[in-house]
């Protein structure tokens, strides 16, 4: 089989082998490098080694940040632990959440499940009238926000079980859900509707909505949420919010895990 590149036509095992180079180019999970400094390494004309970098962004091998920069993407997470999720997520959504906050006028927050609470990976805080007083990397509990109730309604029956029966639910405010069969129930309406709310349960005078990130085989990765004043935040403004939160998550999917679908199992 040949492919032909700059007007040659060369052999597709040089273009593997030639793939296999640019991705050892980069010395470490965290490195960026642009596509000039991948092909340089690569010791590839600029011209093929970008439309190479383009067809190892299709499939995920590399994603490119919002400063330009590639890296090792999703698709070699399933191959590699050294690849950080969370880095990966953070990266790929800056762009489209920093976008709905600024647009919304929201705080916009990315969370992933770590033992049993939400940690921060990411937040986007442009509300001109509404401080949501958490940061990135903070760690928070898990059943009382619209995050948490995303991330525990993706855990498996057992898992949930687990959760349920091992922790001690404290009231942060008169609207926590601690009652067990309660929050089971709250569980149960997130996983049908495929989105959470946190009506005043983790701090007082604030309202968020969440949806789930979800891989190319549907299974929840991180969550994405939308916070104002509960008082601004009225039926028109949770709709508005979800709409946009469920087309950003539907975008950092699609950017993250494109191409994992083609890996053999």
């Amino acid at each position: 089989m040949l492919q032909r590149i700059n007007g040659a036509v060369e052999p597709k095992n040089k273009l593997v082998r030639k793939a296999f180079i640019m991705l050892r180019a980069f010395r470490g999970a965290e490195e960026g490098l642009t596509s000039q400094e991948l092909s340089q390494r690569a010791r590839l004309p600029k011209a093929s080694g970008h439309r190479l970098i383009q067809t190892l962004e299709d499939i995920g091998a590399v994603m490119r940040g919002p400063d330009g920069r590639y890296r090792l993407g999703m698709t070699l997470v399933s191959l590699s632990h050294d690849v950080a999720v969370e880095d990966l997520l953070r990266d790929s959504s800056q762009t489209v959440l920093k976008e709905i906050s600024d647009r919304l006028d929201l705080t916009v927050h990315l969370g992933v499940l770590q033992d049993g609470m939400v940690a921060h990976i990411a937040q986007f805080d442009d509300s001109t009238h509404f401080a949501a007083g958490s940061r990135a990397k903070e760690r928070h509990e898990a059943y009382c926000s619209a995050l948490g109730k995303v991330l525990l309604a993706s855990l498996s029956p057992c898992a949930l079980d687990a959760f349920i029966q091992d922790s001690d639910f404290i009231a942060l405010t008169p609207r926590t859900i601690t009652d067990p069969d309660l929050l089971r129930a709250e569980i149960e309406r997130v996983r049908a509707s495929g989105f959470a709310l946190d009506n005043e349960e983790a701090a007082p005078g604030m309202r968020s909505i969440a949806v789930p990130i979800c891989d190319s085989d549907g299974r929840t990765v991180a969550a994405v949420s939308a916070t104002d004043d509960a008082a601004c935040m009225d039926e028109a403004q949770l709709h508005e919010a979800r709409e946009a939160l469920l087309g950003a998550a539907l975008t950092i999917g699609q950017k993250i895990f494109r191409g994992m679908a083609l890996l053999p199992v």
